[in-house]
């Protein structure tokens, strides 16, 4: 049965205003995470304690918003979180935040839950990024557009790539009724992107000075910023889970090769009675001693494949946990390692571990995209899925149990996940809170 209702314990704090807005926009590369981005850090510099949340599936513009806030950065999502954990996740930041910022995902009316339907599920203005490169006037049309096709609350506008405050004039005055809270000039140095999105924020040179320029470049107009409505949040409750992994030990791959794991399924295995440890590939350490499980979060194994090919001692380590019937989850990039070769977009062929048999092969093409359910006996785990390889295998089903994930948006079969033993791998990317049972189970040895 999956757990949606959660006890609650008695709680201390009063309620408490705060600012918040969702960050949208008409479309992708308009710019949302770099507003984001310079509006946090620039609130943060006046004194203002801030929270970021991410729409959606993501992890690598949670890791940039959480560099430029310096805290934490949570997924909201209709769907995958809920709206009651999403609710409790609200009310628990402005608990200790002056501001809450929430990045939207893709456009404002996309997708099925979109960021609008998340703004207007917790009645949160919605704060337009708009690239003004190549408009002036027509600014006014498109955020009226997005106001009213809606409708959403609209507070304000970011206008992006201004070219001079005469060009940033023109879009205020076509604006009308709707305000301009903020304009940034057109990049020098942009925030560099890869296959999979940004990259990530320890690769980018002198990340902590783009972020500071940001936040200076920033032309942010506080009137009209504190004249924003504000959101009255009582305390959360405290959730409290079953202690299903008490005293467990979950050894956790961490470093540039698997970086893809969301806070909350942190949070989550806490929550449960774990206690998470974890350890680098890329430098060649072994599955930490005395652990009783292993996940292998998915990342960038593409990227690292000679590192990987040649970090003996931690592919002993893995072969020997595996053999001796150790749990492990390995999800996506965490998958493609335990197959027996990876090929890169290069061309280039690494061997990997071979506890799956097959070959990962790299491709220009998008493989999948999308909000997936994996329906376990304890019920339904929710997740996503987004990948550019294919998995090219010849299991056999006596050897191999092969489930699949179903989509979200159409209800057709997901991404297929494979079970030999103890070890789970899959494209899926779960997220555990959805289903706490369903996720410690993963973590715990099945009966034979």
């Amino acid at each position: 049965m999956v757990m949606t209702a959660m006890a609650a314990m008695d709680t201390h704090g009063a309620e408490r205003a705060v600012t918040v807005v969702l960050v949208s926009a008409i479309a992708s590369g308009q710019g949302k995470t770099t507003s984001t981005a310079a509006l946090a850090r620039k609130l943060a510099r006046l004194g203002k304690s801030v929270r970021v949340f991410k729409t959606g599936p993501d992890f690598i513009d949670p890791m940039m918003l959480e560099r430029a806030s310096r805290h934490a950065v949570q997924s909201l999502d209709l769907w995958m979180v809920g709206q009651k954990q999403s609710q409790a996740m609200l009310a628990q930041a402005a608990q200790q935040a002056d501001v809450i910022l929430i990045e939207g995902v893709m456009g404002l009316y996309d997708g099925n839950p979109s960021s609008a339907d998340l703004a207007r599920a917790f009645a949160v203005p919605v704060l337009a990024v708009v690239d003004a490169s190549a408009m002036a006037q027509t600014v006014g049309a498109v955020v009226m557009g997005l106001r009213d096709f809606g409708p959403v609350q609209l507070a304000g506008v970011v206008a992006n790539r201004v070219a001079s405050t005469g060009h940033a004039r023109m879009i205020a005055e076509a604006m009308r009724d709707i305000p301009l809270i903020a304009t940034l000039p057109r990049q020098q140095q942009a925030l560099p992107e890869r296959h999979l999105g940004l990259v990530l924020p320890d690769e980018v040179v002198a990340l902590e000075q783009i972020l500071d320029r940001l936040a200076d470049q920033l032309e942010l107009d506080l009137d009209a910023w504190d004249a924003l409505p504000k959101l009255v949040f009582s305390p959360p409750a405290a959730p409290i889970l079953p202690s299903l992994l008490s005293g467990r030990t979950i050894a956790i791959a961490r470093d540039a090769a698997f970086a893809f794991l969301y806070p909350a399924n942190l949070d989550c295995l806490r929550e449960l009675g774990a206690e998470p440890v974890f350890f680098s590939p890329l430098n060649d350490e072994p599955v930490p001693a005395g652990a009783d499980a292993l996940y292998l979060p998915g990342g960038y194994p593409e990227l690292h494949g000679q590192a990987l090919a040649r970090a003996s001692r931690w592919q002993q380590s893995m072969r020997k946990v595996h053999a001796a019937g150790m749990p492990i989850l390995a999800e996506c990039g965490g998958m493609m390692v335990l197959t027996e070769k990876l090929v890169d977009k290069q061309e280039s062929t690494w061997p990997m571990l071979g506890l799956l048999p097959g070959t990962v092969v790299m491709q220009n093409r998008l493989a999948a995209l999308g909000a997936q359910a994996w329906n376990t006996p304890q019920g339904s785990l929710r997740g996503h899925a987004f990948h550019y390889s294919r998995f090219e295998t010849p299991m056999q089903p006596q050897m191999y149990t092969q489930k699949h994930t179903q989509k979200h948006a159409d209800g057709e079969a997901g991404e297929a996940v494979y079970c030999d033993g103890n070890l789970t791998a899959s494209y899926f990317h779960s997220y555990f809170p959805s289903n706490p049972q369903a996720a410690a189970a993963l973590f715990l040895r099945r009966k034979p």
